[in-house]
């Protein structure tokens, strides 16, 4: 089963630099631009591993890279992973709960009452029966 396609609206190029000015790596990379809400600004896939024949260990969250003076090291915390993952999460029940609401507003507009009916108009249903509140009273107190 196919999910949602994002289609690029169109791609650029940006030079991306890795590391401090003692050991880094610069290089362009072309990114494709969508149009949808996400918690991510950039995704670095197999086209950035290649270019900068960098070597990605997800279980340590590093990514490896050969620099001009040695090895480049990029990483981040279990911590920040667990709080970039918390916020995605946050994000996607907002996007879900916004797409329920419209989904719930289109089908409350077919289901509204007639606005050009008056709020205050009583129109008693057909076949309904009289009925003495007291019977014993001499009062002509009926609910129908």
């Amino acid at each position: 089963m196919l999910g949602k396609q994002a289609i690029p609206l169109r791609q650029i190029d940006l030079p991306i630099t890795f590391r401090d000015p003692a050991n880094y790596r610069m290089e362009t990379l072309t990114f494709e631009v969508v149009g949808f809400h996400g918690t991510y600004h950039t995704i670095l896939g197999r086209p950035c591993y290649m270019k900068f024949m960098a070597i990605p260990n997800y279980t340590y969250l590093n990514l490896k890279m050969i620099g001009p003076h040695g090895v480049i090291t990029i990483g981040t915390s279990f911590q920040c992973a667990y709080e970039c993952e918390v916020e995605c999460c946050e994000r996607a029940s907002v996007i879900i709960a916004s797409e329920e609401l419209t989904v719930i507003k289109e089908g409350t507009a077919k289901e509204a009452p007639d606005s050009k009916r008056s709020a205050r108009s009583f129109e008693p249903m057909k076949g309904i029966k009289e009925v003495l509140i007291d019977p014993s009273s001499s009062k002509d107190k009926v609910v129908f």
